[in-house]
């Protein structure tokens, strides 16, 4: 839909915003929403910017600080520093939980500037925070609003909300918890959804009239963000309903702990909650391979081998993966995956014990291409049967990568032009 299209001759996009606005309110507990932020991170910026002129609309322009734990999504303090907010870093504990003590200590020092949290619930170490009330309370209690960054809404849908929860604010990734499809940079829908007192400082338009009375300058060029893509999350919530929505929850946090389970025995998980479970995500610790040469790179290499892109390396801890199977994989595929990672623990473990060559091994080589594979040199101390279909299910449905081993540290730092030279443009002069 064009975004300045006459509103009687788009009644139909009208009723899926008022229908979308509705449901998205009732799951996230909020009193309204802002359809208009294209992205997760537009989103975060649209909520700060809403918590900024609530407090400038009460005279607290000083309030300015924003405290940000250190297990949150990175795109935290970006949007922080683009509002204008001075930002302090609250600890994490060892089991990945926020250091409450620490938080409360710095809440009470910067209660006269205190501007709002900013959090992830679950957190993206993978665990529910068990003290997230708490922790919602006190920035209250100190004058601050609450930020909830709802990058991790699929492990909460029809199970918790952020406003139970204790949040004043919070973006949905419509193009992950509600079925919009992406990668490769797009589409994407970030909405933010407000507690009752910020509903007047939602995001309003220049040229379309969608101001609540107090409205901050528009996020987005469009008043409804991507309005097209909206159909898909509408249509999913509407054929989901209550029951749907909420067995998918529950079934994002039984895969991700399911594959725990598995792996688990042959990968240390780096955080877990009192239970001994994980929230929809887990992170894997990789950085003891590298005693004997093996990073989490070559792992990630290694697994295309196998017929999987990686999962987030090394974020948000170094040498780790991170693993969110999410609610749409059945468990044959979880299993596939999962005895892909174990057996590449096997030839770790080779190469520990010397099997493997610490420099000449399928993971340091990985991934193998069908031309490196057919040609009639071999000079690796492996079969070629070992390098390109080291399971059974491989040789079934093989997936063969297309270009082998690069240079990723190099290719981020060094940039290089693809395009063929301005001499290549000259006319040939024909005599």
């Amino acid at each position: 839909v064009h975004p300045f299209a006459p509103a009687d001759q788009v009644l139909g996009y009208y009723s899926v915003f008022n229908e979308l606005d509705k449901w998205l309110s009732e799951i996230t507990g909020f009193a309204a929403m802002s359809l208009q932020p294209n992205a997760g991170a537009q989103g975060e910026y649209a909520g700060l910017m809403v918590i900024r002129a609530y407090h400038h609309d009460r005279g607290d322009f000083h309030r300015n600080v924003a405290l940000i734990p250190a297990s949150a999504h990175g795109t935290n303090p970006a949007s922080a520093a683009m509002a204008d907010m001075k930002i302090v870093v609250v600890k994490s504990l060892e089991n990945g939980n926020i250091d409450v003590e620490d938080l409360k200590a710095k809440a009470e020092l910067h209660k006269d500037n205190l501007s709002c949290l900013m959090v992830t619930y679950p957190s993206t170490h993978g665990v529910f925070e068990e003290s997230i009330i708490e922790i919602c309370e006190t920035i209250h209690a100190n004058g601050g609003q609450v930020y909830m960054d709802g990058a991790n809404m699929n492990a909460q849908v029809g199970l918790t909300s952020p406003a139970n929860i204790g949040a004043d604010v919070c973006h949905l990734n419509l193009h992950k918890t509600f079925c919009i499809p992406h990668g490769g940079g797009g589409p994407g829908m970030g909405p933010i959804g407000v507690a009752k007192h910020l509903v007047p400082y939602l995001p309003g338009h220049a040229v379309v009239d969608i101001d609540k009375g107090k409205s901050i300058s528009a996020v987005s060029s469009a008043p409804w963000g991507s309005a097209s893509i909206l159909i898909i999350s509408h249509a999913y919530i509407a054929m989901m309903g209550a029951e749907g929505l909420t067995n998918a929850t529950k079934y994002a946090i039984l895969n991700a702990n399911y594959m725990k389970a598995r792996l688990e025995q042959h990968y240390p998980v780096l955080y877990s909650g009192a239970q001994g479970r994980c929230a929809h995500e887990m992170i894997l610790d990789c950085r003891s391979f590298k005693a004997f040469g093996i990073e989490v790179t070559d792992i990630a290499k290694r697994l295309m081998d196998y017929g999987f892109h990686a999962p987030t390396v090394s974020f948000p801890v170094a040498g780790t993966l991170m693993v969110e199977p999410t609610e749409s994989e059945p468990k044959h595929e979880l299993d596939r995956f999962c005895d892909a990672l174990i057996a590449i623990k096997k030839e770790i473990d080779q190469v520990e014990n010397l099997t493997f060559d610490k420099a000449d091994n399928p993971l340091k080589n990985a991934p193998h291409t069908v031309a490196v594979i057919t040609a009639n040199e071999w000079e690796h101390a492996y079969s070629r049967q070992t390098a390109a279909f080291p399971l059974p299910y491989v040789s079934e449905r093989k997936f063969w990568p297309s270009v082998g081993r690069v240079n990723d540290s190099h290719g981020d730092r060094s940039l290089i032009c693809a395009c063929p030279p301005v001499e290549s443009y000259l006319e040939e002069i024909v005599p």
